[in-house]
């Protein structure tokens, strides 16, 4: 955790804002291990007597989640796997483990966003083809940018949902200014957006089935400096109003429980007259978000007949949003494995807070 954005930032106690025990900053009570103003195992303490919840700093990430013991007993295996294995032994153990085991679905995960991220700078990747060439976050960040670009200045930015942080990174290029946060729940890519920070990518490539070739290559990221990465719950910020100057959240709207909070979230810490930029396919799913909570995508008897589109222009109308720029078609391309892609079609919404 860097001194400079826990500074800038100054995070909330998550349990307080939850509970309506009020705004209360944390502290850093505790510093195991740091090099050169970046925390790398640490707590944070609530400065509030009757509240003193903790948060711990692990890999130079620190984990501010409004339920720690639930998020830990969800994703705790993140934090405890080597990357230091013999990749020949690394594939025994996937052999035995198997397809749809934790370890299958954690190399999964970290193949497809890995890849997207940044095999564009391996000097191994295959050559790229129309249906498989890495960048579509990227992409994607680059058009709502281009859809409406930064106004004034911009001193703190927030990626919700940064998986592996490219976009964290493409953001404080774009903003040079501006200190970033990328901010996910997914410790593992949080772990691989850290090393990215220091100039290196590490991620095991999926080319089929169980067969993964582990990627280890250098990285060329200017604004490394500026970008700091936490774990965060997107639907309860740690952070007081008008904290940010601008968010992004690509493909996240469909991967939260409660999306209408999502929305209201940004509003809040965003101060007025604060840009944020968003991307969705609706791909919704009930591991995320249950058909009640879903923006469109069912009741088709409605005035709408379960069009999404719509129903999210009501939601931001009735929320006070802006919008200053759209595009209802961008394609957005996931790789699975060598002979397996998937083609989103997202929906960019260009959005802004009210100047009052």
């Amino acid at each position: 955790m860097k001194r400079a954005h826990f500074e800038s930032f100054r995070p909330l106690c998550p349990a307080c804002l939850r509970d309506g025990r009020g705004p209360h900053h944390l502290h850093l009570a505790t510093i195991f291990a740091e090099h050169d103003g970046d925390v790398q195992q640490g707590i944070l303490h609530c400065t509030l007597a009757t509240c003193r919840h903790e948060y711990p700093i692990l890999d130079f990430i620190p984990i501010i989640t409004p339920s720690l013991r639930r998020h830990l007993s969800d994703r705790a295996v993140e934090l405890l796997v080597r990357d230091d294995i013999d990749p020949d032994l690394e594939g025994l153990f996937g052999d035995a483990m198997g397809p749809d085991s934790w370890f299958d679905v954690l190399r999964q995960t970290l193949s497809t966003y890995g890849w997207d991220a940044y095999a564009d700078q391996d000097p191994a990747e295959p050559q790229a083809t129309e249906a498989a060439t890495p960048g579509a976050a990227r992409r994607c960040l680059a058009e709502l940018l281009r859809l409406d670009p930064p106004r004034g200045q911009t001193t703190r930015a927030l990626d919700l949902g940064c998986a592996a942080g490219r976009t964290s990174f493409e953001l404080a290029a774009a903003l040079p200014d501006a200190l970033v946060l990328g901010l996910d729940m997914n410790l593992s890519l949080l772990r691989l957006a850290r090393r990215a920070a220091t100039g290196e990518a590490l991620y095991p490539r999926r080319r089929v089935g169980l067969v993964y070739d582990r990627r280890r290559f250098k990285l060329h990221l200017p604004a490394a400096p500026r970008v700091d990465f936490w774990a965060c719950d997107a639907t309860c910020l740690p952070f007081a109003p008008a904290t940010a100057d601008l968010a992004v959240a690509l493909n996240l709207l469909d991967c939260v429980a409660d999306p209408p909070a999502l929305l209201a979230t940004l509003a809040q810490i965003l101060r007025p007259g604060g840009q944020a930029l968003l991307a969705t396919p609706y791909d919704w799913s009930t591991r995320a978000t249950q058909p009640e909570g879903w923006i469109g995508g069912h009741s088709q008897r409605g005035p709408h007949a379960g069009a999404a589109e719509p129903l999210l222009h009501l939601l931001l109308q009735t929320q006070g949003w802006i919008i200053n720029g759209e595009k209802p078609h961008f394609p957005w391309h996931t790789r699975l494995h060598d002979r397996s892609t998937v083609t989103y079609d997202a929906h960019l919404l260009a959005l802004a807070r009210p100047d009052v």
